[in-house]
Parts: C-alpha cells; sequence; structure tokens
C-alpha cells in the first residue's frame, strides 16, 4: 500500500497536472479509509490475541497486550557492543569489561530483553514447538528498538542452520523473524551464509566449548554491495554464534556488522541455548 501510494505520488508530483494530483489525493483517502475498515472487520471475526496471556490486544499493541508489555524483562542498562545486562549505564563510548579483554568485531548488538519467562518459554515454543506465531510478537517488539541501531545497516542475515538441522525443524527460526523486520525495516534478507558443517547444540557446553564447536562453522559468499550487514538471532549467550559469523562475514569483505536478537542471557548457563 506504501510503496503504491509512493509511486502514484511521484508520477503525479512529475507530471505537473492538477487533476492528477487531485485525483492521487482522492485515491489515497478511499485507500486509507478502505484498509482501515478491513482491519476492523478482519479485528471483529478473528481478533488478535496476546502471544503470552491469550488477552486480546489492541490495535496498536497487535500480538502483545499492555500489560505484558509492561511486565515483559526488558534490560535497562547494557553494553552497547555485546548487550550483556549492567547494573549502571556505561559512559558513551565505552564497552564493559569483557568486550575490552576480547572485543568483539560487530559494531553493536541489540537484544533488548533478558532469556528469562515469559520471553524464554515464548522463544522455546517458537524453535522446538513450531508456534510460529511467536515470531512476528517478537519482531514487533524488536522493532521498537530499531533506533538504537546504526543508520547504515543495509541487510538482514538470519543466522543459518545446518541443512541437517534445518531439514528435521522444518524452519529456521532466525529467518522467521527477519520476515516481519524486513517489512517493517525496508531492508533486504539476504542468504549469503551457511553453516559448513554440523555443529552440535550449544546449549549445555561451556565457553570454551562454544568455541570449539563453532570454530569455521560458518562459509560466507557475500556481494559487495553490502557495507553494514546486520546479523539476526533468537537469543544471545556467549555471542559466540554471532561472533563467529561476524568474523567470516569481516573476512569476505563486509566493513560492518550488528547484531539484532530478541533476548539476551543475564549470567551463562549450561541449560541455557545460544
Amino acid at each position: 500500500m506504501i510503496i503504491a501510494e509512493n509511486v502514484l505520488w511521484r508520477s503525479a508530483a512529475r507530471s505537473r497536472n492538477a487533476d492528477s494530483m487531485q485525483r492521487f489525493s482522492i485515491y489515497r483517502t478511499c485507500a486509507r479509509n478502505a484498509e482501515r475498515a478491513l482491519r476492523l472487520f478482519d479485528d471483529t471475526l478473528m481478533p488478535l490475541c496476546c502471544v503470552f496471556c491469550g488477552a486480546r490486544s489492541s490495535p496498536e499493541n497487535q500480538r502483545t497486550c499492555r500489560g505484558c508489555l509492561a511486565d515483559l524483562p526488558w534490560i535497562k542498562n547494557a553494553c552497547p557492543r555485546c548487550a550483556a545486562p549492567l547494573e549502571t549505564t556505561l559512559p558513551v563510548g565505552v564497552d564493559c569489561a569483557r568486550c575490552q579483554k576480547r572485543p568483539p568485531p560487530f559494531v553493536v548488538t541489540v537484544a533488548p530483553l533478558r532469556y528469562e519467562f515469559p520471553v524464554d518459554a515464548g522463544l522455546k515454543a517458537l524453535k522446538f514447538g513450531r508456534r510460529l506465531h511467536y515470531a512476528p510478537a517478537f519482531a514487533a517488539l524488536l522493532a521498537t528498538r530499531s533506533g538504537r541501531l546504526p543508520s547504515t545497516i543495509d541487510a538482514l542475515l538470519p543466522v543459518p542452520l545446518h541443512w541437517r538441522r534445518q531439514m528435521r525443524r522444518g524452519f529456521n527460526q532466525a529467518r522467521e523473524l527477519c520476515k516481519p523486520l524486513a517489512r517493517d525495516f525496508g531492508l533486504p534478507i539476504v542468504d549469503v551464509a551457511k553453516r559448513r558443517r554440523f555443529t552440535h547444540y550449544q546449549s549445555g557446553l561451556s565457553a570454551a566449548e562454544r568455541r570449539t564447536n563453532l570454530r569455521h562453522a560458518f562459509d560466507v559468499a557475500i556481494e559487495p554491495r553490502y557495507r553494514h550487514i546486520v546479523i539476526v538471532d533468537d537469543v544471545v549467550t556467549t555471542g559466540e554464534t554471532t561472533r563467529q559469523l561476524a568474523n567470516a562475514l569481516i573476512a569476505s569483505g563486509v566493513p560492518q556488522v550488528s547484531v539484532l536478537a530478541v533476548a539476551r542471557a543475564v549470567r551463562f548457563s549450561r541449560r541455557r541455548p545460544d
């Protein structure tokens, strides 16, 4: 709808015809009224419900009700580089001690929620229970924090699954998150990376074991026009998955990489997935 309006507006503006401009104005008014009527009709027949509590949600908060939105475990202070939760706000340009000791290869990480209930339950339901309706709900939450991403981003890259795991699962949860984000951001989804080899699940592994498990796990065939790719994933625990993928992207010629994830683990746990 928006793309069609923009095309018609530019065409009318180029023609500089008063009749064309008036027709476009009438079209835009009718189209928006029709869109509002269809949304009202759809909401009456099939009202949207909150994915967390099941209560009917409002058009403004289509998939998460206001109560759950307020009660979600939002991270107030975080390291801008790795999104690790912090007790206080860091000065501008300063990273956390862990990032200073082992600097990540990405510019910024945005992960607005703690990996706690009900976020962890929702992500597990999406990932292992095939509850795909959680993907647009979490994507909508991420879209509200898009201002934290650099303005130079030009593509979204879902963390790839090995083909055997994707065949068994039937989908890639990171790509399901990317689909609505791509529409909201107006950015392409690029499938320029793949898993070179089958890796064990990250859950249950120590930080050192995760590094070994993911070393040289990704292959990248990148097109030169992408200058700042955003890696999209469901949850960041130690950050080793995004680190290895970012290293592969940079080695392939991508100047800058950032990370966007739904949740960040507060502390490393052997039971939390990366």
